[in-house]
């Protein structure tokens, strides 16, 4: 296996801009582990928290469940300046921009600086961290899109 180009960390500090909960349209994909967290936050149990906040989509010929988003494309969550669940937030949401997606080689990285301003700015992350960011994803296995 080949070294990754981030084998020495990458740069990245949340500038708290939104771009990554607002205005676009896109998909928050969810594992049991983000349900969980979820039916903490909000006190629902799994079919209201499904029912009220979340959509499955197809993906590939996948259905996996997502969060839903309103008709501007903020976030189902995204209230007052921020995130109403964030100390539970999604896995995705508290990985981002560590994506496969963005780690695919320094030019993905270094294109994503044009959505993300946090992109090459700040602290350096370490492999170990991002490599664990990737890790937990594995580790938490999306759920099928047909289930309450």
């Amino acid at each position: 296996m080949s070294t990754p180009f981030y084998e020495k960390g990458l740069q990245f500090a949340c500038t708290r801009c939104s771009r990554c909960c607002r205005h676009q349209p896109g998909y928050v994909f969810l594992s049991e582990a983000d349900l969980e967290r979820l039916q903490t936050e909000t006190g629902m149990d799994r079919r209201e928290l499904v029912e009220t906040y979340c959509r499955p989509v197809n993906v590939n010929g996948f259905i996996r469940l997502s969060l839903k988003e309103k008709a501007n494309y903020d976030c189902i969550f995204w209230e007052n300046g921020g995130c109403g669940v964030y100390k539970n937030r999604p896995l995705q949401c508290r990985s981002y921009p560590f994506w496969p997606g963005n780690l695919d080689s320094q030019e993905s990285w270094n294109e994503l600086e044009k959505e993300c301003p946090g992109v090459n700015i700040g602290r350096i992350h370490l492999r170990e961290e991002i490599d664990g960011w990737i890790a937990q994803r594995r580790s938490e296995p999306l759920v099928d899109g047909h289930t309450p």
